[in-house]
């Protein structure tokens, strides 16, 4: 069923860089749930596999010293959901990755192998890059950091360099204090779909809940890969946290975005679902936020 040349389990992250670099051609793997899919429609035949399935030590969230969220790539999608440290500071990413197919997936599929399959429909993507995510990768010149937005580089395709892994996820202190989110997908069927179109906003509001101080919106299949929308943004910064400004930012959104028509979706429908899908997102957050509308 599975036709695997070889499997190499790496027994540290310095041991899986080695084992890419001794075996350039190899596939990292870490939950599966994509890679052996892969392998059994025959599509990646005959491949070697890197497996990070043993590395502990990339699964968990932390807080660094600074505030920052320190999100390790094997952390699965249902310990994301219900990680303490999620749930009390970006609850909305707990909240889209618990979208993502059935229990069984969630329970193995994990946020680092959704990040780096670099397709725009991954369901944590967009609240990823509505929060100003940083990428740290690790390889054979040690570590480097960058900003989610240039990690994706093309559609099914990330900056990871060859014998490079992705070690950590982080989100600043300043990107989610006093912010709060929310994320819609819609898709087709209630469950077990790809999202049509994804949405994630968060605000911040001022001290009284009248205005808002700041605003982040970002899609998934709204372009070839997860995008914010900063003219939207623009135009909801220093307005009150109002109906009014909802529909205003909205339609400003229709600037930010480039989707295309697929068998999935239309063009025009996912442009109507953008409008839409913002605008409901929008007044959530303010309502998660404190804000009266």
């Amino acid at each position: 069923m599975y036709d695997i040349e070889a499997l190499y389990e790496a027994s540290s992250v310095e041991n899986a860089v080695e084992l890419l670099q001794e075996h350039p051609d190899a596939i990292v793997i870490a939950g599966g749930s994509d890679v052996l899919i892969k392998i059994r429609e025959g599509k990646l035949a005959g491949c070697s596999l890197v497996s990070l399935q043993k590395l502990d030590e990339l699964r968990g969230v932390n807080m660094d010293e600074d505030g920052t969220l320190r999100i390790l790539p094997l952390t699965s999608f249902s310990h994301i959901t219900k990680n303490p440290l999620i749930q009390e500071h970006i609850n909305v990413l707990g909240e889209a990755v618990d979208m993502v197919g059935g229990p069984q997936i969630r329970n193995i599929g994990t946020i680092g192998g959704n990040t780096c399959n670099g397709v725009t429909s991954a369901d944590s993507g967009s609240t990823l890059v509505a929060y100003d995510a940083i990428m740290e990768i690790t390889g054979p010149n040690g570590k480097r950091q960058l900003p989610i937005s240039e990690f994706y580089v093309k559609a099914g395709k990330v900056a990871l360099e060859p014998a490079e892994i992705l070690t950590a996820i982080l989100i600043p202190k300043e990107s989610y204090n006093n912010c709060k989110g929310h994320y819609i997908k819609y898709a087709m069927r209630n469950a077990m779909d790809i999202a049509t179109l994804g949405c994630s906003v968060n605000v911040r509001l001022s001290q009284d809940k009248k205005t808002v101080e700041r605003l982040r919106i970002a899609y998934g299949v709204a372009g070839p890969v997860p995008m914010r929308a900063p003219t939207a943004e623009a135009k909801g910064a220093g307005k009150p946290a109002s109906e009014e400004t909802a529909a205003l930012v909205a339609k400003a959104a229709l600037e930010d975005v480039n989707p295309r028509d697929s068998w999935r979706a239309s063009k025009a429908l996912r442009l109507q679902l953008v409008e839409e899908l913002t605008k409901r997102a929008f007044i959530k957050a303010v309502e998660l936020s404190g804000g009266a509308l």
